[in-house]
């Protein structure tokens, strides 16, 4: 019995994905106060700048692990969810929804050259070029 418990906890183990940590980055000359709910309305759309009254310019990974990750725990939805979400604001000209791009280094590159940038990477790709205001 016990052998064949402790097969059941090894097998669900390796069944679940391991999950990495992610940074929500800025470009390390923003001062602003940013809050969770504030990073939350920024990738909504629904909030345009940050405290000091610097215009917000999200950006997202195109697809994964880490923007599957960032959307449940940050914006509380399903990546498709944001997707319907953001089809919905486009339909109706009333959104256009956050820059895409590839990789971390793409996003980290972009963000250290412009300082309304925001964006989120996998923590293990941070570097000097950014600050970090997140960890999930």
């Amino acid at each position: 019995m016990k052998k064949a418990l402790s097969v059941m906890a090894m097998a669900l183990s390796l069944s679940l994905p391991a999950l990495a940590d992610i940074a929500i980055v800025v470009n390390p000359a923003n001062s602003s106060d940013i809050s969770d709910d504030n990073i939350k309305r920024i990738f909504l759309g629904k909030e345009k700048r940050f405290s000091d009254g610097s215009e917000t310019q999200p950006v997202n990974l195109k697809e994964g692990a880490s923007r599957d990750q960032f959307n449940e725990m940050i914006l509380g939805r399903s990546s498709s969810q944001v997707s319907a979400y953001w089809s919905k604001l486009i339909f109706t000209g009333k959104g256009t929804p956050p820059k895409e791009f590839t990789t971390d280094a793409d996003i980290l590159s972009h963000i250290a050259s412009n300082k309304n940038a925001i964006g989120y990477v996998d923590a293990a790709s941070v570097n000097d070029s950014v600050k970090v205001i997140k960890t999930l």
